[in-house]
């Protein structure tokens, strides 16, 4: 009876965990609850993912990112503000400081009214800057949907295929036509390497202040893939930080529209399949990497015995074999982790500077995971050194394991004997030759004394 009731426990804590590996707390600010019914599908495909949905407005008194000093949420949904502030619970410093706890966030634009200036600032926190200001939406004259902008052209189609970057298909990929009204342009800094465009404006686009007359070529400030409508930051922490430059684009009226482009048909959107991959990636449902068993022992045929594994002291020249064991998140499982092509997974066996550093190849497969392995020679240098796997690439959790080893000289009885070194061979003839040598000369030197003359005796 007990062994079925924690059966039945198990069952339903698989059922109402979140699919994100980081957990189920998802704070959504939005200024007024009625807007809470304008993005309901979204509401409900979260709720059906496991996420716990809390809606706070940012004037709450209630509302706090921490609670005893920990992350009161595990990640967040800002929806634009109709006022300047974000209030006293989500000011810039508070944001960062969520996203150095770990905390994933979603960051909402809209280009129907001007961007606050606390938003703007929290973007210039991370180095993501408006383009032009912050009135501005992102104009296209030859992509853009006939039903709804016929006029303003302002509510851009994307292909699904065409947009991305080569390293974003993986969590991103599909096809289908991308609605995105009035979309808020952003362009990212050049000295950060933690930020990465996901969804950039195309060719022919360009940022235009509605307010304003239609601009000059000389006063646009940047067009085509210089303006960014979605642009990530991943922290050294992994954590994720996505900005969306149109949050109509969730709006349920997009999932379930049909958009026409110039010379083109009528057709569905795939908004909603979008959204579900944007908030994803962001809520660490996909491109989360986790490492498992690290194995290294000297190269011997079969099997190796446990207490041979992960030894502390090597030896110089010793044949070693290293393998590392690496899964990937995909929404709700773990899978084995595969990498592209025209990329490596390394180690680095290295003191101050690596002495090798050695591309990892998969080894063997299991339903959950990945074995990548090599094998090498320590080096001819003693001193404590270190098995290091650091791979950290856009769109993926940050691989960093170290695991230090001494390596030592040979002992005592461990040289070879002078007889199995070929090349002194000669020296040890000439030492036999000389030793040979001398005992023939002994041997001479005794057996050949002086003949004694006799000499006769006279009286």
């Amino acid at each position: 009876m007990r062994w079925c009731l924690a059966l039945l426990i198990c069952a339903f804590v698989a059922t109402v965990n979140a699919l994100s590996s980081s957990g189920s707390r998802l704070l959504v600010v939005l200024d007024e609850t009625t807007e809470k019914s304008t993005y309901s599908t979204l509401w409900s495909d979260l709720e059906a993912r496991g996420y716990d949905l809390s809606f706070e407005s940012p004037k709450s008194d209630k509302l706090s990112l921490f609670e005893h000093g920990e992350r009161a949420y595990d990640h967040l949904l800002i929806l634009p503000p109709k006022s300047k502030g974000l209030g006293p619970s989500l000011t810039p410093k508070h944001i960062v400081d969520f996203l150095n706890k770990d905390g994933n966030i979603v960051l909402a634009l809209s280009g129907k009214s001007s961007t606050s200036s606390a938003v703007s600032s929290l973007l210039l926190e991370v180095d993501i800057h408006l383009a032009n200001d912050r009135s501005a939406v992102v104009i296209d004259h030859f992509n853009y949907d006939t039903i709804s902008a016929a006029e303003k052209h302002d509510v851009l189609l994307l292909q699904r295929s065409t947009p991305l970057r080569p390293d974003v298909k993986a969590f991103f990929d599909g096809e289908g036509v991308l609605a995105l009204p009035r979309v808020a342009p952003q362009t990212l800094g050049s000295d950060s390497q933690l930020l990465a465009p996901i969804l950039q404006a195309p060719a022919t686009a360009y940022a235009y202040n509605p307010k304003e007359e239609i601009p000059s070529p000389d006063d646009i400030e940047a067009t085509g893939s210089q303006l960014n409508i979605v642009s990530a930051l991943q922290a050294r922490n992994s954590a994720r930080f996505t900005v969306l430059g149109s949050v109509e684009a969730l709006e349920d009226k997009w999932f379930s529209a049909s958009v026409k482009a110039p010379n083109g048909k009528k057709v569905p959107t795939v908004n909603r399949e979008f959204a579900r991959q944007l908030t994803g990636w962001t809520f660490k449902e996909t491109g989360v990497v986790k490492v498992g068993k690290i194995e290294h022992h000297l190269a011997t045929e079969g099997e190796v015995a446990a207490e041979d594994l992960n030894p502390k002291i090597y030896r110089i020249k010793n044949e070693t074999v290293f393998r590392i064991e690496v899964s990937e998140y995909s929404f709700d499982k773990w899978v084995p982790f595969e990498v592209p092509a025209e990329d490596a997974l390394q180690l680095e066996f290295t003191m101050l500077s690596p002495f090798h550093r050695l591309a990892l190849q998969p080894i063997s497969r299991t339903e959950t995971s990945t074995v990548f392995g090599t094998q090498f020679v320590t080096p001819d240098q003693h001193g404590i050194f270190s098995f290091r796997v650091n791979y950290k690439r856009p769109f993926l959790t940050n691989i960093e394991e170290k695991h230090e080893v001494t390596v030592r000289h040979f002992a005592h009885d461990e040289y070879a004997r002078s007889w199995a070194i070929s090349g002194g061979w000669v020296w040890i003839a000439g030492l036999w030759a000389v030793i040979g040598g001398f005992l023939a000369f002994v041997i001479v030197w005794l057996y050949s004394a002086p003949t004694v003359n006799k000499v006769k005796k006279t009286q």
